[in-house]
């Protein structure tokens, strides 16, 4: 039987949008991939579908926030997302620890006073190697992590500009900014600690037709995933960390 400690607040799950529904019927939704990657049992963490209109309590309600992917654009300023991001922005102002994947990673930035656009290099798919940069090695997150690590890729849009007093930590080939500490105890990566080979090999093949207008060969993306072990530790990293400690065995 998994071992359960449960946090005296819940950890907040901002859900941000969702795979189509083939990928979410087969892989589940966004919110339970964070979950699930992030150690959390079900009543250690309250998930909040910000783009279907909900709210989130105070941040005093939470222990930390974590902020899923999403399909949307944060450069299309739906009201949903310019809601949260002031949700953001008084949480970062109260300091509690948040970390945000992909859409969350440019949520928070922009939030922060960066700026999001397309990223210039183009998209970015598949299993990808993340190079750690100098400031990494003072970071407590990154401590004990080896300098470079493969990590599942899937966007297009990236941080243009970060916000004052951000650091990056890693970077790919394709994007400057692929792990961020915006401010102590909130971080964010552009890379998807929650995906495993099997959603993104599916997600490639289920849209190989569209990511071919691009130049995309996805097939041969698919045919190249491999597990990202090191990826796929930083959201419980980040909560024990953050003293809000994960509430499954892995």
């Amino acid at each position: 039987m998994n071992s359960a400690v449960r946090p005296e607040r819940p950890v907040l799950i901002l859900h941000t949008g969702d795979p189509d529904d083939g990928l979410r019927r087969r892989h589940g939704d966004y919110a339970q991939m964070l979950r699930h990657a992030a150690g959390l049992a079900a009543d250690a963490a309250h998930i909040v579908r910000v783009f279907e209109g909900q709210t989130p309590l105070g941040a005093d309600a939470y222990r930390a926030v974590l902020i899923t992917g999403s399909p949307a654009m944060v450069t299309d300023h739906e009201s949903w997302s310019e809601q949260t991001a002031q949700w953001l922005r008084q949480a970062a102002a109260q300091r509690l620890p948040m970390f945000g994947v992909c859409y969350g990673h440019q949520l928070l930035a922009y939030a922060l006073g960066g700026a999001v656009d397309f990223n210039p290099q183009g998209r970015e798919l598949g299993t990808q190697t993340i190079d750690c940069l100098s400031a990494a090695e003072g970071d407590p997150l990154m401590a004990g992590l080896p300098v470079s690590f493969p990590a599942q890729l899937l966007h297009a849009q990236t941080i243009t500009r970060l916000p004052d007093g951000a650091v990056t930590l890693a970077r790919s080939a394709l994007d400057a900014h692929q792990l961020v500490r915006l401010a102590p105890g909130i971080y964010s990566s552009q890379f998807h600690p929650e995906f495993g080979p099997e959603f993104l090999r599916a997600h490639l093949i289920r849209y190989q037709a569209v990511y071919a207008r691009e130049g995309l060969d996805a097939a041969a993306l698919a045919a190249n995933l491999k597990p990202t072990p090191t990826a796929a530790s930083l959201l419980r990293r980040f909560l024990r960390l953050n003293h809000a400690p994960a509430t499954q065995q892995a």
